[in-house]
């Protein structure tokens, strides 16, 4: 089942897409020509004008030559840490990566020493977050962060296990997203068809990361190393 209108509901609900996108065809208004491969759905780059536009989206027409936006406003949404493409990762079913990632920033119980910590309020349970999507669990995840910064942490939990946010080498925290990427893509046939029909595309995100952010947070590229697996398992 395509769940894509469910998440562009979340968005709307959210305030950052308060409005209908006025669509425009053909792309008149883009800067310059790119030509685009005809083999793909047209649509993956058609210009877009919202004037409602947040200021952290890049939009499908700002796409380069053989690059296409993994764009919250149509089908490749489903790729999007936000979408809510629920999967079963060691034994727990979390609603979407965006759950599984912002969870492990709070406490596991109460002898976890982020429960411990004097002065802190933790707004939701760790499992309440898991079961989280989109701006709900990204909000719940800045929430979280806040508290680490009084902490004076920088680890994240899984399993009991303590290990770096943003390490400067991909270490256990990359590996635990990559793991939970392949379960949603696994579990989730429609976000398998959807990855698989981008091709040989190079995939972009649709919003504005920070310099140098870790391996873990370029999803695209997960995504990408993901579809090049799943092709040569095809072969």
């Amino acid at each position: 089942m395509n769940q894509l209108p469910i998440f562009l509901m979340l968005l709307t609900l959210s305030g950052h897409h308060r409005q209908p996108p006025i669509t425009l065809q053909p792309a008149t208004l883009l800067a310059q020509q790119i030509t685009r491969d005809p083999r793909y759905p047209a649509h993956w780059w058609t210009a877009v004008i919202d004037p409602k536009k947040p200021d952290w989206e890049i939009l499908p027409q700002e796409a380069g030559p053989g690059e296409v936006i993994l764009s919250k406003r149509n089908e490749l949404g489903l790729l999007s840490n936000f979408a809510p493409t629920p999967f079963v990762f060691h034994g727990q079913r979390y609603a979407s990566l965006e759950g599984f990632w912002q969870m492990m920033k709070y406490p596991e119980g109460p002898n976890d020493p982020r429960a411990k910590f004097a002065g802190l309020e933790w707004k939701y349970t760790r499992e309440q977050v898991a079961q989280m999507v989109a701006f709900e669990a990204n909000q719940a995840g800045a929430l979280a962060s806040a508290n680490m910064e009084k902490m004076g942490i920088t680890w994240v939990s899984f399993e009991g296990k303590h290990f770096e946010y943003k390490p400067a080498v991909p270490g256990e925290h990359y590996k635990l997203i990559v793991a939970a990427t392949w379960e949603k893509v696994k579990q989730n046939p429609e976000v398998k068809k959807v990855l698989l029909s981008t091709g040989d595309l190079i995939l972009k995100p649709d919003h504005h990361q920070e310099p140098n952010a870790p391996a873990a947070w370029r999803y695209f590229e997960i995504l990408a190393q993901i579809r090049t697996e799943l092709q040569n398992r095809s072969r």
